[in-house]
């Protein structure tokens, strides 16, 4: 990579990672840990079967919601299952993070995770109540709230803080790539499966039966990922301070826009109530504000967006079947894990608030599209399954830029110690609109329908555009004079 790297908060520029850089050396006093072995590096590769698993987990959670419990006409439902594992994640990733650090026990937490969220997945694939199912949805989303500040913090106790960056780089794509894998595996299980019933009723008691059998794979693997954390991961011979990581601003976000819940691969959490003292500036506050509205604006659509692409609710409904929906997910993250590289070179050779303007604008023109694709297309099961997934996968291109150019507008706003809050209420600002997002787009699609629904959650995201254009932007990176050695002059010069 020349003229990038793929730093804490994504691709940063050569003078934002010398300086997050210089900062570690010069004001932070961190212990260094000793060269490693090779093999302990192995552990890295539990986080592929939880990745897998999330993948799959992510759209098969309300997907058999709907078949099983016909919330075909009731999208709040939906969403407040898809919503039921992000209301305590932020409270629950500050706590789990925080417990680690009083007991000093990183690995045992991460291998609980793991087994927790595979055996509560299990659970979920048996027959139950809509209210059991519920509570256990809501369950796994605390139990695996554990994985992301521990597992990531881990891999700083563990690893020279030299290799920092590429080892952050390679977590990150793990985690990135076995979603996307786990999403493939959900689309050639049902298109092996079932390939002469590609339109039949997507509440088959077959088509039920394979999403509980891949529901319980999901989870299978999620265990598989506790064996592999059981027998590789390793204690760190000494911890990191989170307050230290907090103040240096490191942190690190997934590249796939989650559907299911908000949660991303966070480095840490920072504790808001322990963070730098002071109130942020005006641009910094206009900035998450607008984030804020714009994490509204995307819940209100993808919430009830597996309302729409199952059911026939306003007349317009997709109807697709489960291979054509797990498709339509793929093509969003497929596209998303593939340009983040090249999105981040965009950005850093261009100007990362166009591009942040410009990939919101796209969005808020293809978020309505999808409601006029069943109402030129219904008739043709093909021509509306290819466009749903070219729709799709066009917000994830937008996402792939707006994501790397979000964390570089931000840090090209917010100086010093200051980064360290602020991409702390920046993470729960996130989750925070997420939540609201979601439950607000079930809501509207039971009172209005899918038209207006997806129309309001375009405007919405407009209103966060236009909330970024008056925020005065820092063309090059924020760089720091060097400090000026004092000159301490002796008693007996001061005497002469």
């Amino acid at each position: 990579m020349e003229g990038t790297r793929e730093g804490p908060a994504g691709f940063v520029s050569p003078g934002e990672a010398a300086l997050l850089e210089e900062d570690v050396q010069r004001s932070y006093k961190i212990p260094t840990p000793p060269l490693r072995r090779s093999s302990s590096d192995l552990w890295f590769l539990s986080y592929l079967p939880i990745a897998l698993s999330d993948g799959l987990a992510t759209p098969l959670i309300p997907l058999l919601a709907i078949a099983e419990y016909g919330l075909y006409h009731n999208a709040f439902f939906v969403t407040a299952i898809i919503a039921a594992s992000t209301i305590f994640e932020v409270p629950c990733m500050i706590l789990w993070g925080n417990l680690s650090d009083r007991v000093r026990h990183r690995k045992w937490f991460l291998v609980a995770s793991f087994a927790a969220t595979g055996s509560l997945l299990i659970l979920m694939a048996f027959p139950m109540s809509i209210g059991d199912y519920f509570l256990l949805n809501l369950a796994e989303g605390v139990a695996s709230a554990a994985a992301a500040p521990i597992g990531t913090v881990l891999l700083l106790e563990t690893r020279n803080k030299r290799w920092w960056s590429r080892d952050l780089g390679l977590f990150g794509l793990i985690s990135g790539v076995g979603a996307v894998l786990g999403l493939a595996l959900g689309s050639v299980w049902f298109l092996v499966s079932t390939p002469h019933t590609l339109a039949t009723s997507f509440s088959s008691s077959a088509a039920q039966n394979g999403m509980r059998w891949l529901l319980g794979t999901s989870g299978v693997l999620a265990l598989g990922g506790a064996a592999t954390a059981l027998a590789w991961v390793e204690e760190p011979h000494a911890l990191l301070s989170r307050a230290k990581l907090a103040e240096m601003g490191i942190r690190d976000r997934g590249v796939i826009e989650r559907f299911r819940r908000t949660r991303r691969r966070v480095l840490h959490i920072v504790d808001l109530t322990k963070g730098v003292p002071g109130t942020l500036p005006r641009g910094e506050t206009a900035f998450l504000a607008a984030l804020l509205v714009m994490s509204i604006g995307f819940q209100v659509f993808y919430g009830p967006l597996p309302v729409f692409l199952t059911s026939d609710h306003a007349s317009h409904g997709a109807q697709l079947a489960q291979s054509g929906i797990f498709l339509v997910y793929l093509a969003s993250a497929g596209f998303a894990t593939g340009l983040f590289y090249h999105s981040g070179l965009a950005v850093e050779y261009g100007n990362p608030k166009k591009v942040f303007l410009l990939s919101l604008a796209v969005r808020a023109l293809i978020i309505p599209c999808f409601f006029f694709v069943p109402v030129f297309l219904g008739g043709s099961y093909y021509g509306l399954r290819i466009a749903l997934i070219l729709l799709n996968g066009a917000m994830g291109v937008s996402w792939a830029f707006l994501s790397t150019a979000s964390t570089l507008f931000l840090l090209r706003l917010v100086h010093g110690r200051s980064r360290g809050k602020a991409l702390g209420w920046y993470n729960a600002l996130a989750g925070l609109g997420g939540l609201a997002g979601t439950l607000w787009g079930g809501i509207l699609y039971d009172a209005v329908g899918a038209e207006d629904t997806f129309f309001a959650a375009a405007l919405i995201v407009v209103i966060g555009m236009l909330m970024l254009v008056p925020i005065r932007f820092h063309q090059s990176p924020y760089e720091p004079r060097p400090p000026v050695p004092s000159r301490r002059r002796s008693k007996r010069s001061s005497a002469a």
